[in-house]
């Protein structure tokens, strides 16, 4: 018998092949993992370490290319290995192109699944992802922009330098915190991510910095913070701009000394901490409105990453849609659902206010909603007739002309409807019949 040890993950809707392998592997002392579905093996994949996927790839609802597709994505060091019992040359190499790295025929002899399994693993070391790929992390896309970002990640990644990540809400900066730290070399120490904004100002202090006993009312026991919870890995601030003066002096000094006081004691204790902090407000108005302090903000702009807006990106769109459909799509569905040209022609040309947060609510919720296919009919109204800001120029405009010269522009786009121009414009219907008068 030898002594392999690793974890297999075992995919098959046939429960019967999937015992099969699961007897033939656990004879070899591997641990096997199973699932009879896609949406099984994900829950897998996401809660353990998994040495190796074996995958069927004819299966009800999503398939095994979309499997050994995602995992390429999100997981690239585990090699994949795909079995069929319809081999075709072109099904080959499409799956082995996504990332498989050698296929098993049905049915198969336990010598052919243990030398297949050995090959396999053989290339766990030597696993990348394919030379076209449109994903860093659980970063998507393939635009300049977003690879300008991705640039400056791996030039931090690998070292503890302050990070302060700007944009507009919805834009992703928490995934571009957890790139910079999962993607270098200190993954393994802890991620901690703190939202300033959601936590009390009067309680923010505290929960950062820990506490003693008898510190406030309420401290009955001492607690260690969010800082020291971090030590040897890496704290995300988002929101920082809403942190207090006195807080804010804390945040210095821990980047200037590498100790932290709890509140409520006089000792210090030292740290090591990567801070990575984010806002979507500008510090430097807030400078101005003594409301932040300057020398902070320079402590926290050691290496500055602006993340791009959608509008900024729109050809990273598609494959934002894909991943969406593919996430919702498993977690509603039990399968992916085709969109139509037409749709995601609309979701390029929209202009996205809300960025990537407002293309996956309406993603998520056109998955719900529709049975067969997302259409247009399954998008919000403000898609369908392709509403968009008023330009620079018009900005300039008396409101009496930029008011006209919208509702015009609603009027065009829904062919003169004023009951669907209406509801576009949030006013009722006799409203808008005195203001085109």
């Amino acid at each position: 018998m030898s002594l392999y040890n690793e974890n297999i993950l075992i995919v098959d809707d046939d429960i019967h092949i999937l015992e099969l392998m699961q007897r033939h592997l656990q004879a070899l002392n591997y641990h096997v993992y199973k699932a009879i579905s896609v949406k099984e093996a994900l829950i897998i994949l996401k809660d353990n370490t998994i040495d190796l996927l074996i995958t069927d790839l004819k299966m009800p609802g999503v398939d095994g290319h979309e499997l050994v597709k995602y995992a390429t994505e999100h997981f690239p060091n585990i090699p994949k290995l795909v079995v069929t019992g319809y081999p075709s040359v072109d099904g080959v190499l499409e799956v082995m192109k996504t990332g498989a790295v050698d296929y098993l025929t049905k049915p198969f002899t336990k010598e052919a699944l243990k030398s297949a399994v050995l090959k396999a693993l053989s290339q766990k070391k030597k696993v990348s992802l394919p030379d076209k790929t449109d994903s860093y992390g659980d970063i998507v896309g393939q635009s300049i922009a977003i690879k300008k970002v991705i640039e400056i990640i791996d030039r931090v990644k690998n070292n503890k330098a302050t990070v302060f990540i700007s944009g507009e809400s919805g834009t992703g900066k928490e995934l571009v915190a957890r790139a910079i730290h999962y993607m270098g070399k200190y993954k393994t120490a802890p991620f901690i991510a703190v939202n300033c904004g959601a936590i009390p100002e009067n309680l923010l202090e505290s929960e950062l910095f820990g506490y003693t006993k008898g510190a406030f009312t309420g401290a009955n026991d001492s607690r260690t913070g969010f800082f020291q919870a971090a030590n040897k890995g890496t704290i995300f601030l988002d929101e920082i701009g809403n942190a207090s003066m006195a807080t804010q002096l804390r945040l210095l000094r821990v980047l200037q000394e590498k100790e932290i006081t709890r509140v409520g004691s006089q000792k210090t204790e030292s740290i090591d901490v990567r801070i990575i902090a984010a806002t979507n407000i500008n510090l430097k108005d807030l400078i101005a409105k003594k409301r932040f302090r300057e020398d902070l903000y320079y402590r926290l702009t050691v290496v500055e990453l602006p993340v791009p807006p959608l509008r900024q990106r729109s050809e990273d769109i598609k494959l934002l849609v894909d991943k969406f459909i593919f996430k919702y799509g498993i977690e509603y569905k039990d399968r992916v659902l085709p969109i139509t040209p037409e749709a995601l022609e609309v979701l390029q040309r929209y202009n996205w206010p809300g960025n990537i947060r407002e293309l996956e609510n309406i993603i998520q919720r056109a998955v719900i909603m529709c049975d067969k296919q997302i259409s247009i009919q399954d998008l919000p109204d403000h898609l369908k007739y392709n509403i968009t800001f008023s330009s620079e120029t018009e900005s300039l405009l008396p409101l009496k002309v930029v008011e006209k010269n919208h509702i015009l522009k609603v009027l065009k786009a829904t062919n003169n409807n004023k009951s669907q121009a209406a509801k576009i414009l949030e006013i009722d219907r006799k409203t808008l019949s005195q203001k085109i008068k």
